[in-house]
């Protein structure tokens, strides 16, 4: 049988979604008519406590106010109105445990859950305004977590439970986090990997971590879910069990409502210094494009979809697209706890086939993998109840969109590109799949409400002609569920979003685009020294300061270099110290072995090479930019400017 690859350059939607679908084009229309109406009723899909007395203030930018003076809940948005509404019996989250145990939660379970949790952290003397640090797999509590603190006014600090102590310690001291919630272990392909003890260590005196002023850290006790029920080690009077405390509290808890602007949640992203920034969203912005981008993106139908986003609450994804979009619509929800090979490469498909999934939302290095793996695996399933795809993280290659479209999709499922980040809290550039036609690899167009341009370094608009326009994308109005600014730096956020179009008051993202001959838009990634490994952001900067740390590396640079895999893999050159001895892979390993324990698996370089010079210009700049033009295998273009020419022939020879 010969295989047969759809390679249209663009697909528009059936007629049958486009008769059933929550939108049309008549959104944009409104949207530009006007959009402070516009948001507004976007706002009036959730429950207000107390109504706004304005759309948006705009005055003090770049700090936006949105729905001013408006008061409400986002957990109640969440969770009790669909109890309230008589929704209790529907499922909310069926999870789905890596080692094959599983829990269906209605949405009445989970406000009672919500309700014990609030109950508890109310009893160990928390206050709205107080910050929680959440470093917890993908198990339900850590959902109820994230819940519980929005109920309270807790801010809270969701941290990827694959991070290192040392990064969890950064965020926690950062946001002098009061309480850290967290797991015995989590399940990794298999084995209960410890996560409580990195929290001991994290929370060490002699943790080699900058802390505050008397080296001692905020927080007053961590609370502990018992998973993988492995031995932890226990500090009496601050280490508390989830079994013996929230699960005992009374399951009656009254929501009280907040301002529109009551800090929600701090979400910690690179920056290029390498110190990450804790990007700080509030609740009514925040939760109306959450919610609106969910409905109509997705095109979701409560009570009638299963939806799956693949994300970890670790990332703003998970945020925004598992826990407060979705339930906020009603959703029922998948959420797995694993990875996507374990018991073997079939365990997605089974999932799919086992809840009879519709909205099926995944990063394009997952597609990339799948495709790695064969299409065999996915043949071998029922995958016909898929009725939308999505790809999140970093812009998806025209032939995984192709694969993903055709073996995932059944040739029939439209797919929705969306290109949004941590800072601008949902989604801002994606196709509606009921109104687009999509082009593979294409962002498109940004979403009703939602107004972006792609402009040169002197701000003008590039031009549209018969060759791609390539330049910055930039944001030209405020939108609502915009960060605040960054926890405890304002001139940081400033500096870092505001300052390269200044005089425009336009938001710089770090990414370029470019528009095509029909003015629909494609990212083409960071232009700064952001790598984008697997949708995971890593500044050059962290990963460089983690090789320095080793006693016998002297210098390193760092840059992301093209990958089929993962978009964007980290290539590291390094210098040693006169006393270091080469020892050849063992020392590659180790210094793999130091970056992956200093921040994060996700950040081990894919290569690493021993060089005798860095390429500098005279003032002492290392040119990143010739060092991927080597670690990609390009000709290199003007070295003139560089100190010593004749570098690169040494690089060229260490990499041989």
């Amino acid at each position: 049988m010969t295989e047969t690859t759809d390679h249209r350059d663009s697909y528009p939607p059936s007629a049958e979604f486009v008769a059933a679908a929550n939108a049309d084009a008549s959104l944009y229309q409104r949207a530009a008519a006007d959009r402070d109406t516009f948001w507004a009723e976007q706002a009036n899909r959730l429950h207000w406590e107390q109504p706004w007395t304005q759309v948006l203030d705009w005055s003090d930018a770049p700090v936006a106010k949105w729905f001013v003076d408006g008061k409400l809940n986002v957990a109640y948005n969440c969770v009790d109105r669909h109890v309230l509404d008589g929704h209790g019996d529907q499922v909310a989250i069926h999870w789905e445990g890596e080692p094959g145990d599983s829990r269906d939660i209605t949405y009445a379970e989970l406000l009672a859950e919500v309700s014990r949790a609030a109950n508890y952290l109310t009893e160990l003397g928390l206050e709205a305004g107080d910050r929680v640090a959440i470093y917890m797999p993908m198990v339900p509590e850590a959902i109820v977590s994230m819940l519980a603190c929005a109920r309270l006014g807790l801010t809270h600090s969701v941290v990827f439970a694959g991070f290192s102590p040392t990064a969890l310690r950064q965020r926690v001291d950062d946001a002098s986090a009061r309480l850290i919630i967290t797991t015995d272990g989590q399940w990794r392909r298999g084995k209960a990997a410890p996560l409580k003890a990195a929290v001991d260590e994290a929370l060490s005196a002699h943790g080699d971590v900058p802390s505050g002023p008397s080296g001692r850290h905020s927080v007053e006790h961590v609370l502990v879910v018992r998973r993988t029920d492995i031995d932890v080690p226990w500090t009496e009077g601050r280490d508390v069990w989830w079994h013996e405390t929230v699960a005992q509290a009374s399951p009656e808890h009254r929501a009280q409502a907040f301002d529109a602007e009551h800090p929600l949640f701090i979400l910690y992203t690179s920056g290029t210094t390498g110190k990450p920034k804790g990007i700080l969203h509030t609740s009514g912005g925040y939760l109306t494009q959450a919610s609106f981008t969910h409905h109509t993106v997705f095109d979701h139908k409560a009570g009638q979809d299963i939806y799956w986003c693949t994300a970890d609450i670790g990332w703003v994804t998970g945020h925004s697209y598992i826990v407060y979009g979705p339930l906020s619509n009603r959703t029922t929800q998948v959420v797995y706890e694993g990875t996507p090979n374990f018991p073997d490469e079939h365990r997605h498909w089974n999932i799919v086939e086992k809840y009879g999934v519709t909205i099926y939302y995944t990063a394009p290095t997952l597609v990339r993998t799948f495709m790695k793996w064969g299409r065999q695996i996915p043949a071998a399933h029922d995958l016909s109840s898929i009725r939308v795809l999505g790809s999140v993280g970093e812009p998806i290659n025209p032939e995984a969109w192709r694969w993903y479209r055709e073996v995932i999709g059944a040739n029939s499922a439209p797919i929705v590109d969306t290109w949004w980040q941590t800072e601008t809290g949902a989604i801002m550039i994606s196709p509606l799949p009921a109104v687009t036609a999509a082009k593979p690899g294409a962002a498109m167009t940004p979403l009703p409400g939602i107004s972006a341009k792609v402009v040169d370094e002197e701000g003008k608009a590039v031009e549209l002609g018969e060759t791609e326009a390539n330049g910055y994308l930039v944001l030209d109005q405020p939108w609502p569920s915009m960060l605040r600014g960054i926890w405890g730096d304002m001139d940081r956020y400033r500096a870092t979003y505001w300052e390269r179009y200044a005089e425009q008051g336009w938001y710089f993202a770090g990414d370029g685009a470019k528009l095509d001959a029909d003015g629909d838009l494609w990212v083409l990634g960071r232009v700064d020294d952001v790598m984008n490994v697997s949708g995971h952001r890593i500044s050059t900067a962290e990963v460089e300061s983690a090789l320095v740390g080793h006693s016998g590396v002297a210098e390193a640079a760092v840059v992301g270099a093209s990958d089929a895999t993962t978009g964007q893999g980290i290539v590291a050159f390094v210098i040693l110290t006169a006393e270091a001895e080469d020892t050849g892979d063992a020392l590659i390993d180790e210094l793999k072995a130091e970056v992956s324990r200093e921040i994060s698996p996700i950040a081990r370089p894919r290569e690493i090479h021993v060089v005798p010079e860095l390429p500098k210009t005279r003032s002492g700049k290392i040119m990143r930019r010739l060092l991927r033009d080597v670690a990609e295998g390009r000709d290199l273009g003007d070295t003139s400017t560089l100190v010593d020419p004749h570098v690169f022939e040494a690089i060229r020879a260490s990499r041989a």
